[in-house]
């Protein structure tokens, strides 16, 4: 509370001084900081000049700054988290704004940072890695905004502009990179007036690189290193490796993780018939086939369960630290279970295996059956997302518009995952997601002296599924599971900006929606297909109605200073738990609401050099739901259950469920999946509980250009989370796990002309930095230390400035750290995973306009 009293403190001292730094400056050189254009109140203004936190990243500073994905944007704006997630959860991208967002790429769950793409909604996380090819600019607005854009938002939105067809200039564009680990990229595109009312643009991107880590062959390894016997019984990965080889360096090597394969293409035609009348028809694909994240196994925690250690013994090669390779580009994961289909693994006497080995019943899981062993999954990535789009705007007057905006888009994909990081098997899975959904919005908006204003309507509907194997020998089952969705949402909403004096805006806005998620589960235990114990057959419909709203008020101090503050409301919709076990678990969870606060100044001060945006925010998080389980296994008892129920945990209004066939599953009694009842998780109870919190904290941003070719930038970004749950003395850490209080990033660059050939020289210097991050509730013996990464880029451009060359480094030192952890101790594995980040990389990147 200290640190936000005194940035409000040097707020208002900023305020007070401003006009006066104006004064002085006034008459001065202006060596030039740009206007930018923004359309987060939904129509064109200057960013300076908007009542909002918001950072726009033009497609210079994307260019300058080596930004080519959404996963990049953290390095760009302030209390921001944007990184590529963990392998479990597929191709995406976690989003977070002042400590609110979700890395759960799943569909039970909408994002609390909505997405915008030419103004058309974006839904999901997954697949939400967006190529930043040929923009016009990106806003990250920070704060709920469900008053101006067509879906809710609890944290914030990411709009993403691209560039339109020109109908007067013919231009075409190709750059080529090539880099560490094979790294290739080609980007190419063209602009092609077809009269003076018709245009069309065309742009695409072609990615290759190989994965930074290594999949390495445990057997292959250890004959290598000379210590074959940790080895056991285990066989080779791959059958090119084998005991006459010489196993040098390179031969463990089965594949690689971390790599990128992605195509992708975008279209665009735009039609002026007349003066007020304009339509624009996008389309665009992408074909991602890149390899998973890279992912290793960083410390084992104990044997695991009775089937781990009958898996162990019958390899003779325990569950330990043998697998954990010490480097975090290795991993010794194989994405395959090394016992055969049909086998069934014997008894064990205590020490029979190797020295110290358990005692262990018939295994549970390989049992003999088919359908047991011999699992092979692929650590690849295989998604396609394809869209289309049309935007009409017609001037109804010279002050008037209206604006129709409809989308469609499709998006499939599969990824699997090794969970164990070892040739041994825990937990292997295999996902099948998919989406289609459409959106429609129709929108007026408005501008006169005295008021600025946009009201609208919009409509989602959608429908998904999950399919999902589960391959568990540690949980003892082979499970089945299909989700199927269809959201819809119906949203009317209207903002207005009064001006009653010069210099003064009063803002008001509202919004009314509803939605709801129809979504019906189908989980079969061990793919028999006569429901039996433990399969659950459920439908819930999570729906809610809402109103929210927003209040603010500007003033212009000078031409050039701008002191603004709000007070909003956002929500996110409600969802369910899109990973249920047994009926126990079929449960869903009402929305959540946020209230927050903010106070903020823009100011371009010493003749237009200096920019200073800066905002201190307070969030109340009125309802914030989070997943817990209880310590009971088996809650809905007795006989199946047929027709309607209500579940412990649904939200009120007669939301329910229906259940065709819901009995327990006990592991005493299933002889389907058991023998003897060795070795089976007992599998608890899920609860979604509220618990609010509050979040409080400031953001900053620089931008000076003190001489000519000098150009310096900054941001600082501070959100405190505070929690009751988050003091409660079984917490190792009083923090949300996986973000950090503090980020920051800072970039420098001096442009020199480059004589006698011509043209410029332009070295840069980028610093970002990430405070400390807590990666379990629990636990913090895997909290990541705050690092500081170093990206380094020099450029040469010629006169006319149409061809460049750019030779860069990212991760200049060569820092080791981790994006995250992933605590798998904390849902009962005996594990804990880590997602290195990059090594240092170099790159060469030539770029020619025509």
């Amino acid at each position: 509370m200290t640190r936000l009293f005194m940035l409000s403190a040097s707020t208002a001292a900023l305020i007070a001084a401003a006009p006066a730094w104006a004064q002085n400056a006034a008459g001065e050189n202006n060596t030039g900081l740009e206007d930018i254009v923004v359309t987060a109140t939904r129509q064109a203004t200057n960013m300076q000049d908007t009542p909002l936190a918001i950072t726009a990243v033009t497609s210079d500073t994307l260019q300058e700054r080596g930004l080519k994905s959404t996963a990049d944007l953290s390095q760009a704006v302030p209390n921001a988290t944007f990184r590529r997630v963990q392998g479990a959860f597929g191709p995406g991208v976690s989003a977070f704004i002042r400590g609110i967002g979700q890395a759960d790429t799943s569909l039970g769950s909408e994002p609390s940072v909505a997405y915008y793409v030419d103004d058309v909604y974006y839904p999901l996380l997954l697949g939400s890695n967006f190529d930043l090819l040929d923009l016009d600019h990106i806003e990250v607005l920070r704060g709920p905004q469900g008053t101006l854009f067509g879906r809710n938002s609890l944290a914030g939105a990411v709009n993403i502009v691209s560039k339109q067809p020109s109908l007067t200039e013919t231009s075409a564009y190709v750059q080529a990179t090539m880099g560490s680990y094979n790294r290739v990229d080609i980007r190419a595109g063209f602009n092609l007036p077809l009269n003076d009312h018709l245009g069309i643009s065309v742009s695409g991107v072609s990615k290759k690189r190989d994965g930074y880590q290594r999949m390495l062959d445990f057997r292959c390894d250890m004959e290598r290193k000379g210590t074959p016997a940790l080895a056991g019984k285990l066989p080779y990965a791959s059958a090119i490796n084998n005991a006459a080889n010489n196993f040098s360096a390179g031969d463990c090597t089965v594949g690689r993780l971390g790599g990128e394969d992605v195509r992708a293409i975008r279209g665009s035609l735009k039609w002026e018939p007349v003066d007020n009348v304009s339509l624009t028809l996008i389309g665009d694909y992408t074909r991602d086939r890149s390899e998973n994240p890279a992912d290793q196994l960083v410390a084992v925690t104990g044997p695991g369960g009775a089937n781990l250690q009958a898996e162990s013994n019958y390899f003779g090669v325990p569950y330990d630290s043998r697998f954990v390779t010490g480097d975090p580009f290795t991993t010794y994961a194989t994405y395959s279970d090394p016992v055969g289909a049909g086998v069934a693994i014997p008894a064990y006497a205590a020490g029979a295996a190797y020295p110290g080995s358990p005692a262990t019943a018939a295994s549970t899981f390989h049992n003999g059956r088919s359908n047991r062993g011999g699992a092979v999954f692929s650590p690849n990535t295989r998604l396609d997302n394809w869209g289309v789009s049309a935007k009409l705007v017609v001037g109804l007057t010279d002050s008037i518009d209206l604006t129709a905006i409809g989308g469609y888009r499709k998006m499939t994909e599969d990824h699997s995952f090794d969970i164990d990081g070892s040739p041994l098997v825990l937990e292997h899975t295999l996902l099948n997601i998919g989406e289609d959904y459409k959106n429609f919005e129709l929108r007026l908006s408005g501008k006169s002296d005295l008021v600025d204003w946009v009201a609208g309507g919009f409509y989602f509907e959608g429908s998904g599924f999950t399919h999902a194997i589960t391959y568990s020998p540690q949980s003892a089952f082979f499970k089945i599971q299909n989700i199927r969705y269809t959201p819809k949402s119906k949203a009317v909403y209207a903002n207005a900006t009064v001006k009653p004096i010069e210099g003064l805006g009063i803002t008001l806005g509202g919004r009314y929606s509803h939605d709801e998620k129809n979504v019906d589960f189908s989980n079969v235990l061990d793919t028999n297909p006569v429901p039996g114990p433990g399969d659950t057959f459920f439908k819930i419909k999570p729906a809610a109605d809402r109103f929210d709203w927003k209040l603010g008020v500007d003033y212009h101090i000078s031409e050039h200073t701008m002191v603004y503050a709000s007070a909003s409301t956002g929500a996110r919709l409600p969802g369910y738990n899109t990973r249920p076990q047994q009926p126990s678990q079929v449960v869903s969870f009402g929305s959540e609401e946020t209230l927050a606060y903010e106070l903020g100044i823009k100011a371009d001060l010493l003749d237009r050099r200096l920019r200073l945006n800066a905002d201190v925010f307070y969030t109340d998080y009125k309802s914030r739901y989070t997943s817990v389980t209880g310590a009971e296994a088996n809650t809905l008892s007795g006989a199946p259950v047929a027709g309607t129920c209500v579940l412990v945990g649904f939200p009120a209004g007669g939301t329910g469920a229906t259940a065709c066939r819901a009995t327990p599953f006990d592991p005493n009694t299933e002889t389907r999946n058991l023998a003897n009842g060795v070795g089976v998780l007992s599998i608890p109870r899920t609860y979604f509980v509220n618990t609010p919190g509050k979040v409080k904290g400031f953001e900053l941003e620089m931008e000076f250009r003190p001489i000519e070719g000098l150009a310096i930038n900054g941001a600082v970004g501070y959100s405190k989370f505070d929690s009751p749950d988050l003091k409660i003395a079984t917490r190792a850490n009083d923090r949300l796990a996986g973000l950090p209080e503090w980020n920051g990033t800072m970039g420098i660059q001096y442009t020199i002309p480059a004589e006698p050939i011509g043209g410029t020289v332009t070295p840069r210097l980028d610093w970002f930095y990430t405070g400390d991050i807590a990666m379990s509730a629990a636990r913090n013996t895997y909290n990541q230390p705050a690092y500081s990464l170093f990206n380094g880029r020099v450029t040469y451009a010629n006169t006319e400035h149409e061809f460049t060359v750019s030779l860069g480094v990212t991760n200049l030192f060569n820092k080791r750290y981790y994006q995250n952890f992933f605590i798998y101790q904390d849902i009962g594995f005996p594990n804990v995973n880590g997602q290195p980040g990059t090594p240092r990389q170099w790159f060469v990147e030539l770029s020619k306009k025509f």
